[in-house]
């Protein structure tokens, strides 16, 4: 009973730590550690250090090696954004630090491991700010000195956090969730247009294309969040792992097991595993350009949980025995550092090692592409299973014939998204890799991915040059239904003048994808090469507001003076400019923020877009079909049709007179009338108030006045009048209508009839 008491009550005090050690606010823990000396007398093997500053204690479990007993002194200092901010001197032997263990230090194997309450006058100088701010870039010292000549005997340094960090897995789910829902918004449209066939598939995309922001619009401001922690500049830690949550949009995803076949497959294909592996970065601390450090297999809530079991023990200590008494070192020495930066460090702080990059992005997209194939095609095996077992609906037979232009357009669609990042990883594979088959694979797929591209720019540019000379303008890129299908998703966001401003964002890309790439390891050139790409591309924009819609020219030029604006906050980082770690660490922070709230009305838009999307239309598809609507009329109608006669509407106008409004009435009859100009009765204005601004009926048009009753005789009659008149679908024959008719011509002109006497 005593024993299950006791067991109940370690319970109750393990909970109590777990919640007060992990989620307080104010803590600070060790993560990883190195000794500063290689033949100090002292070796540390272990260190796992945290503070809870709510009851002012700290736990400690502590492993090392000594060539001698002796009596020390220990310095401990604490350095943030490269001030100093706490140095404490004390001797572990006396009895307000006494360390057991420690007083003196044993000749051989030693460990100790436990709780020390710290006194109130060390405790408030450690400043309340160290607790609040995320992935604090703090480093201890511990210097062990003898007591008899004050050599030093002994040091290692770790670096602290405080538990909290921008790198949060709930941030990336949100990211992609919010590029998601942009595909869906976009798609909806485009999916159920490819429904209804070919042309109705096109149609459709454009439809939903021309919505901002759209699905490569979000994808590629995430990648340029992502892109922009791949610089070889001394970024803050808080963004560095602020730019890690949006790791997912340039196809880095860690997979161990992924990354352990692409070692092998370079081992067998050139590649060199000593130093550039997933197993090299498991036992590897990376040292970032401002100092701060990383373990890419540190489990800090494992850590937390063990160091706040210690909380229900006494100290303990033990003397040439195993340095971990039997449990797992969750703290170990970094005996391998491994300096990094630029696209080197992003990668590997995500367990991926720098030559592997592009083989997991090629083999991500691979995944990508077969997931979009197969769905393709199970709705197509869905819809013949349909059409043998059921009544097939029409608007699908469409879908049937065209599910490989809905294959070829959904890849298109992806290399366009992708293509900057691919030019990145390419590039890096080139000047970074080691294996000759990866580096084949990336000059095989750059030359696809950018001969596609070359392809439908040569298309596109050949066919609106041909229009042009035909018809005078490159309008029939957005009216005629063929080229719209096959070449739409290039331009359909752009008006009709900026049809061609598809070919700068190409190379744009490409651009950006070179620089980040070619300047690896080159700070300030490759921050002074990106703020030009970046600032020629936002004066394109702003010179040509190119989007068809007011939006999509807002909502573009605001993306793109971000990125500028990122650029130029990341000049503060660079190296070679000396500016001090706080100041670096301010322009991080208001660059997390204006990121953010960019990111935040993007989603907001997006969400205002799915209200919206189903009252608005593509105004390039609206036209079109007008156009469409007004021919198929034209196709039914006769002499008699109520369209073709004054049986019209009349809209009162702010003059007295009336306005004869001709809806949907156009002739495809191009001759003019052969009028004598000696005809006694002239033709009468009529004002046309077209429909649309693009209706054909937005020219003159003039029409004689049907006469009420014959010119030539009272004795005709209405009844004689229609008797004689053609019959449905033929053109009439001249009705006898009395002496004043023995001579009249009868005209059409475009598609409305009269009489002309003279």
């Amino acid at each position: 009973m005593a024993r299950s008491r006791w067991n109940i009550r370690r319970a109750a005090i393990l909970a109590t730590a777990f919640a007060s050690g992990v989620l307080s606010e104010d803590l600070l823990v060790t993560n990883g550690f190195n000794n500063c000396e290689n033949d100090s007398n002292i070796k540390v093997q272990k260190v796992d250090i945290s503070y809870n500053n709510a009851d002012k204690t700290v736990v400690f479990d502590v492993a090392g090696t000594s060539n001698k007993e002796q009596n020390v002194m220990a310095t401990l200092s604490v350095t943030a954004y490269g001030e100093d901010i706490y140095t404490n001197t004390f001797n572990p032997c006396v009895n307000t630090t006494f360390v057991r263990d420690l007083c003196p230090v044993p000749a051989g194997s030693f460990a100790a491991k436990g709780t020390q309450k710290i006194p109130p006058q060390y405790a408030n100088a450690i400043p309340a700010i160290a607790f609040q701010i995320p992935d604090i870039a703090a480093q201890a010292t511990l210097q062990l000195k003898s007591l008899e000549d004050g050599e030093e005997v002994g040091c290692i340094q770790s670096q602290v956090t405080n538990g909290k960090t921008a790198s949060v897995p709930a941030v990336s789910y949100i990211a992609a969730g919010v590029a998601g829902a942009a595909l869906l918004v976009g798609g909806a449209g485009a999916i159920g247009a490819a429904f209804s066939g070919g042309a109705g598939a096109g149609s459709g995309a454009a439809g939903a294309g021309t919505v901002s922001p759209s699905f490569g619009e979000v994808f590629g401001v995430f990648q340029g969040f992502a892109m922009n922690g791949m610089m070889s500049v001394q970024l803050p830690q808080v963004y560095r792992s602020f730019t890690k949550n949006f790791a997912f949009s340039t196809g880095l995803i860690p997979w161990q097991q992924m990354q352990i076949s692409i070692d092998n497959f370079r081992a067998m294909t050139g590649g060199n595993l000593t130093n550039d592996s997933f197993e090299f970065l498991q036992k590897a601390t990376l040292v970032f350009p401002d100092n701060s450090t990383s373990s890419p297999n540190s489990k800090f809530f494992k850590r937390a949980l063990e160091d706040t079991y210690l909380a229900v023990r006494d100290i303990e200590t033990s003397v040439n025995a195993t340095a971990t008494n039997g449990t797992e070192p969750t703290s170990t020495e970094s005996t391998i550092r491994a300096a990094v930066s630029g696209v080197q460090a992003f990668a590997q702080q995500l367990s991926v090692p720098q030559a592997n990059t592009f083989m997991t992005v090629l083999l991500i997209v691979a995944i990508v592409i077969g997931v979009i194939v197969v769905g393709i095609l199970l709705v197509k095996v869905i819809l013949e299973a349909w059409a043998l077992f059921g009544s097939f609906p029409e608007s699908l037979t469409g879908f049937r014939k065209h599910y490989w232009g809905s294959i070829a357009r959904a890849i298109t669609s992806l290399i366009l998204v992708l293509y900057s990042i691919w030019v990145l990883y390419c590039v890096f594979q080139f000047t970074h890799g080691d294996s000759w088959a990866a580096q084949t694979l990336a000059a095989v797929t750059l030359l696809i991915f950018t001969g596609i591209l070359l392809f439908f720019s040569w298309k596109i540019w050949s066919m609106a040059r041909k229009l042009k000379n035909m018809e005078g303008d490159a309008s029939a890129l957005y009216e005629d239904k063929k080229i719209w299908v096959k070449y739409s998703l290039f331009y359909e966001s752009y008006k009709k003048d900026y049809w061609w401003i598809f070919v700068p964002v190409i190379l744009y890309m490409f651009a950006k994808g070179c620089v980040l790439a070619a300047t690896d390891g080159h700070g300030m050139a490759q921050s002074i090469c990106l703020l030009i790409v970046e600032g020629l591309m936002l004066s394109l924009l702003i010179w040509s507001r190119p989007f068809e819609r007011k939006s999509g020219n807002i909502i573009n030029i605001a993306i793109q003076v971000v990125r500028v604006l990122s650029v130029v906050c990341i000049l503060i980082f660079v190296e070679e400019f000396g500016i001090a770690q706080t100041t670096q660490t301010v322009a991080g922070v208001v660059l997390i923020a204006i990121q953010s709230a960019l990111a935040g009305t993007l989603a907001i838009l997006i969400a205002w877009n799915a209200i919206v999307a189903c009252c608005k239309q593509n105004p390039h598809r609206k036209r079109r079909k007008e156009m469409e609507k007004i021919q198929r009329d034209l196709d039914d109608l006769t002499p008699l049709d109520a369209r073709n006669s004054l049986l019209l509407d009349r809209t009162k106008s702010n003059e007295a007179g009336v306005t004869i409004t001709y809806a949907n009435a156009v002739s495809d009859y191009k001759r003019p009338l052969n009028r004598r100009d000696s005809s006694p009765d002239q033709y009468i204005g009529v004002a046309v108030e077209p429909t649309t601004t693009y209706s054909p009926l937005n020219v003159p048009y003039n029409r004689p006045l049907t006469p009420s009753m014959p010119m030539g005789g009272a004795d005709a009659s209405r009844e004689d009048l229609v008797g004689n008149a053609a019959p449905v679908g033929r053109q009439p024959a001249a009705p006898n209508v009395g002496k004043g008719y023995d001579n009249y011509s009868y005209g059409q002109q475009n598609g409305y009839s009269g009489y002309r006497g003279y």
